[in-house]
């Protein structure tokens, strides 16, 4: 299926690029979430009228994800978590874990932002976790996870 990219998507394509993709990642990701439309001519001419306004709010989405970005670069949170003696969690810390604990302190990120490819935490000690913020923004935290008796 041939779409209008509304917006930049990772590995696909930049705003207002004309790509092709199959059917049902268009019907049931793309389009849905408004990311798309598909590429009728009625669709591209209404694209071509609102293009300005559309890049405009994309460079505000990355504007405000570059500074939230600044912000939190070497940011350091804290976790307390109960822990056997060996060291290990009585559960894990999970990336809606580190939101909450980031949304405590005064920043707004959500928990999908929190990139933990080795899935969740389940010992204590300091570990480096990523913030993708947009598709061009990350950031570098610490996240030290302190057991509770």
């Amino acid at each position: 299926m041939q779409i209008i990219l509304m917006d930049k998507v990772v590995n696909l394509g930049n705003l207002g690029d004309v790509v092709k993709v199959k059917d049902g990642y268009a019907r049931n990701f793309l389009i849905p979430s408004g990311r798309a439309r598909r590429a009728t001519q009625a669709n591209m001419d209404a694209f071509a009228a609102q293009k300005a306004e559309l890049e405009r709010v994309a460079a505000e989405k990355l504007a405000d994800a570059q500074s939230r970005g600044e912000k939190l670069e070497g940011f350091s949170v804290t976790i307390s978590q109960k822990a056997g003696v060996d060291g290990r969690l009585f559960g894990s810390i999970t990336n809606a874990d580190i939101a909450d604990a980031l949304k405590a302190q005064g920043h707004t990120v959500a928990k999908a932002d929190v990139r933990l490819p080795d899935g969740p935490l389940k010992s204590i000690g300091e570990f480096s976790v990523v913030l993708a913020l947009h598709t061009d923004v990350t950031a570098s935290i610490k996240v030290v996870v302190v057991g509770e008796q």
